[in-house]
């Protein structure tokens, strides 16, 4: 009954498989091998056009050199105050761009709404006062485990491009948020606006595999040097590429993805029945956020459940927190199976009851 998140499991087996395939004999070194070329290839037609694609082996690095190679030292990024980038990268954004700013907007759900992005904008001070924006960055899901809609995504590319600025997709969780929404990759990214993607592969199956994607290409050109300035250019790139390769094949990235998203919903539902729980938000995607009693809580951890708490911020204005309530976290993954949710549902059944 391990919820903690997407990324204690392992990788799944076409990973595996292309990996064990792609360690067999020399090839070139740096990227410039067969595989990251096939990954480049495979990713432009995912998109439905031609891509920059920069291979690195973790979000964090994906984050920080997307957002680094479209801000400059003295810029700022606008994003939610919640957002991973602000409060789980320990400034590797800032450090990257080498003193880059992150302001933090609000937004119930940890999603910007386009109204507020403008408000932001509009009360910015002089430039010279403050670091003026560049970039806006939002997480597809967000830390809330909702979605944006292909439409919100252009109501924000809108505001963003009317003051200048590039749009940013922290996409960790990409492929749930994609299969949720049932759209193409091209209509949640580039078709809405989106400049630059932070493509997430190891939460849903990777070893340790992400990519940048630029959607122009011609921005893309000094991607490479802040990879390798920044240690992140592997001289056994091909390993990289192989797990993208194992990932994208036959689909196996959006299988894995409807999965984590069933287990989820599964989730949601027998819980949001229990008597005394409910959500803070709903389940769009691999994520479900419980209101539980404490002492029910405690119960399912003693009989070995793993889950996280989480702030109770960015909560619907009407939602009200009870003392002696919490709001958790836990997330389903491609390798969730049904006998795990089940036996989690029952425990959660057997603690309200005992807590009643």
């Amino acid at each position: 009954m391990n919820f903690a998140s997407d990324n204690v499991v392992g990788a799944s087996r076409p990973v595996l498989d292309a990996l064990i395939a792609a360690n067999e004999g020399a090839r070139a070194s740096y990227g410039n091998d067969d595989e990251t070329r096939a990954v480049e290839a495979r990713l432009s037609e995912i998109f439905e056009r031609e891509v920059a694609v920069c291979l690195v082996a973790t979000g964090t690095a994906a984050n920080a050199l997307a957002l680094s190679a479209f801000v400059p030292p003295y810029g700022a990024v606008l994003c939610h105050a919640n957002a991973h980038v602000m409060e789980d990268e320990c400034g590797a954004p800032e450090f990257f761009a080498g003193g880059a700013k992150l302001i933090g907007l609000d937004g119930v759900g940890a999603k910007i709404a386009p109204q507020t992005l403008a408000r932001a904008l509009a009360a910015y001070p002089a430039p010279t006062r403050q670091s003026p924006p560049f970039a806006v960055s939002i997480s597809q899901a967000s830390e809330c485990g909702l979605v944006y809609r292909p439409a919100e995504i252009a109501a924000l590319a809108e505001v963003a491009r009317g003051a200048g600025l590039s749009l940013h997709m922290d996409g960790a969780r990409f492929a749930n948020a994609l299969v949720a929404l049932g759209c193409s990759p091209a209509d949640m990214t580039w078709k809405a606006g989106i400049d630059v993607l932070s493509f997430g592969a190891t939460k849903n199956g990777c070893l340790a595999a992400e990519a940048v994607i630029v959607f122009d290409p011609a921005r893309a050109k000094a991607l490479p040097i802040l990879r390798k300035r920044s240690g992140h250019t592997l001289s056994k790139g091909r390993l990289l590429g192989a797990q993208l390769l194992g990932y994208l094949g036959d689909d196996h990235w959006l299988a894995n993805a409807r999965h984590a998203n069933a287990m989820a919903a599964r989730l949601a539902d027998g819980l949001r029945r229990l008597p005394g729980v409910r959500l803070a938000w709903p389940a769009e995607a691999n994520e479900v956020f419980p209101v539980l009693p404490l002492p029910v809580a405690e119960r399912l951890r003693a009989q070995g459940a793993i889950f996280h708490p989480w702030a109770p911020t960015a909560l619907p204005e009407e939602f009200v927190l009870e003392a002696g309530e919490g709001v958790f976290r836990l997330v389903a993954s491609f390798a969730t199976r049904e006998a795990d949710v089940e036996l989690f549902l029952a425990r959660a059944a057997e603690a309200v009851s005992a807590a009643a």
